[in-house]
């Protein structure tokens, strides 16, 4: 009997995995759901004996059985889009049944646990640090220090959160992760109970991902066993991004509003109940059972430059021809992303912008496509790496309007709580607006009356440009969180380098 395998990831289900999967089985075929490749353009994606075949649909597959289809694309293993890859947190990815604890086990997986639960807790922080493991999540935080800040802290209980409430445009690792490989993460949460002294931990997730708290949820009863006498449990919440800073997401769990907290103290101090608690995102969580294993901290510290070490996956979305999981080491360039990887745009246009990090991440020009994928790179060219999301544009996008998108979005995912955030964002929208009318404003000068007022309206927006410089300014230093704080880096990076976008000349924009 033929064995097929069918991803079940919720983005090859939206492409008709399902029906795809029911056409195989009435053909008499054994078919295993699995993990994705993370090739979502080729989604639903169809594996026999390692060959690939995709996008495939129900009517595709006699010719597939067959060999007779055009759909094929060779050994996927051997494709050029996961051969390039340096994948360590995506290694089982189409690879193993989510759900399958002997998948798991065969392809690795207790071993950090085992290893990490025969050393001492100061060792595997140790390890950790020793690697140069930092959050993936966004600010790049060392998680070796996160990790013994904690152990440290008195406390009668303490506590490990996983933030899995990935609300960046353009993210989907963390899906993956918790559709496709969901042991991994509760491995990792384990290890981190064991080093720090925490005996309950809690996955919290949105209620967007039902593929992925159901995976989760099933994952934890499976591996309860394994993981005892850690204690793990999924929590759901509605959706609101201002949860994915951690002192709101830890409101959020307590029941309360999801407000942020002003800091000091830490969370690592007093963080859920008051309780000293690692916050980690959940890329960070799952590259630890490889960094655990034997040799894995002294693998994943070589990788990368600099201060980012190990590998980043990368989320590849947008306009671009192939959209995708790409996981690699630290250093790597957007134009190798977006061209050679990526295949440039879907639409054949010219790339004009690309915003790396989600809603609140800079939008980077073309002539900057040579800068490396590293923390302190793109801190110096005040951008942010975030969550490793790309979103690509093509030469048809107004990047005012993305400016204008930027504080709008702000306004509306506020908590509330601080000034900056809450009155700057929706004065910010304003600003742009009387910009972009002042700017766009009829050229024509007929008269000495109307040649007056062409000079006033020049003057008047030097200085709205000037005040939402300065507001930019106050958000990015005065705000409580990273929503207020980042806000300015698409707007001012729009306004940079995309001047006649405004309708404004480039020698009017300060560098």
């Amino acid at each position: 009997m033929t064995r097929v395998r069918i991803s079940d990831d919720a983005l090859a289900l939206a492409c008709g995995a399902d029906a795809v999967a029911d056409a195989f089985a009435a053909a008499g075929c054994r078919v295993e759901r699995v993990s994705s490749w993370g090739m979502h353009w080729l989604e639903p994606l169809v594996e026999i004996d390692g060959q690939g075949f995709g996008p495939a649909t129900p009517a595709d597959v006699n010719a597939i059985l067959d060999g007779s289809s055009a759909k094929a694309i060779g050994n996927i293993a051997a494709h050029p889009f996961i051969a390039r890859q340096q994948r360590l947190t995506f290694a089982r990815a189409g690879r193993t049944r989510p759900l399958s604890l002997d998948d798991y086990a065969a392809t690795g997986g207790w071993q950090g646990l085992d290893r990490a639960r025969a050393m001492l807790p100061a060792a595997v922080i140790a390890e950790v640090t020793q690697s140069g493991l930092r959050g993936r999540g966004g600010a790049g935080f060392p998680a070796g220090i996160k990790w013994q800040t904690v152990a440290g802290a008195s406390g009668t209980r303490k506590y490990v959160v996983c933030n899995a409430d990935e609300g960046d445009s353009g993210t989907f690792a963390d899906r993956m992760i918790m559709e496709g490989d969901p042991f991994q993460l509760v491995e990792g949460m384990a290890i981190c109970a064991h080093a720090v002294g925490a005996d309950q931990g809690y996955i919290y997730t949105r209620s967007e991902y039902p593929h992925a708290i159901a995976k989760l949820r099933a994952a934890i009863v499976l591996a309860a066993p394994r993981i005892a006498p850690f204690r793990l449990e999924v929590r759901v919440g509605a959706g609101a991004y201002v949860c994915g800073e951690e002192t709101a997401l830890l409101n959020s769990l307590e029941g309360k509003r999801g407000e942020v907290r002003a800091k000091p103290p830490l969370p690592a101090l007093s963080g859920l109940f008051g309780c000293p608690t690692v916050v980690n995102n959940v890329l960070t969580l799952v590259a630890i059972p490889h960094i655990l294993s034997e040799g894995g901290a002294a693998e994943y510290a070589r990788l990368g430059v600099d201060r980012s070490r190990g590998t980043k996956p990368i989320q590849l979305a947008g306009n671009i021809r192939h959209g995708g999981l790409y996981e690699t080491a630290f250093g790597i360039t957007l134009r190798e992303l977006i061209h050679d990887i990526g295949g440039g745009t879907a639409s054949e246009r010219p790339v004009k912008a690309v915003q790396v990090g989600g809603p609140l991440g800079a939008y980077i020009h073309p002539d900057r496509f040579d800068l490396p994928f590293d923390y302190e790179a793109y801190a110096a060219a005040d951008a942010l790496i975030g969550h490793g999301g790309i979103v690509v544009f093509d030469d048809t996008v107004d990047m005012a309007q993305m400016a204008r998108f930027a504080m709008d979005f702000c306004a509306a995912e506020s908590c509330g709580k601080c000034t900056p955030c809450r009155i700057g964002s929706t004065r910010g929208g304003e600003l742009i607006a009387r910009i972009l009318s002042g700017a766009r404003a009829p050229d024509a000068v007929e008269s000495l009356a109307q040649m007056r007022n062409a000079g006033k309206r020049a003057r008047s927006l030097e200085a709205e440009v000037a005040l939402l410089e300065d507001l930019c300014e106050t958000m990015k230093f005065g705000s409580l969180c990273a929503l207020g704080g980042f806000t300015p880096y698409p707007v001012l990076s729009a306004l940079r380098h995309w001047p006649e976008d405004f309708g404004l000349a480039r020698e009017a924009i300060p560098a």
